[in-house]
């Protein structure tokens, strides 16, 4: 089943609770994301560690494409 909005970014901000979390679905099926993730403790990292954690995150929830912003 595809993720709802409210538990994707739910589900992020449990990995990353100090982070400022935007979700959109990109063809309204619930199963095709761009999210924007914000947060400090992406400072120092690589752009690749950065969204390392994002997919991390969402590890084995059911998300056909997931297109990951990150922003310190």
């Amino acid at each position: 089943m595809p993720i709802e909005k409210q538990e994707l970014i739910e589900t992020i901000k449990a990995a990353l609770p100090n982070a400022e979390v935007e979700a959109q679905d990109l063809v309204g099926d619930n199963d095709h994301w761009s999210v924007v993730v914000k947060d400090a403790s992406f400072a120092g990292l690589s752009r690749i560690e950065q969204h390392r954690k994002i997919q991390a995150a969402v590890e084995g929830k059911n998300i056909h494409a997931l297109q990951i912003k990150t922003l310190v």
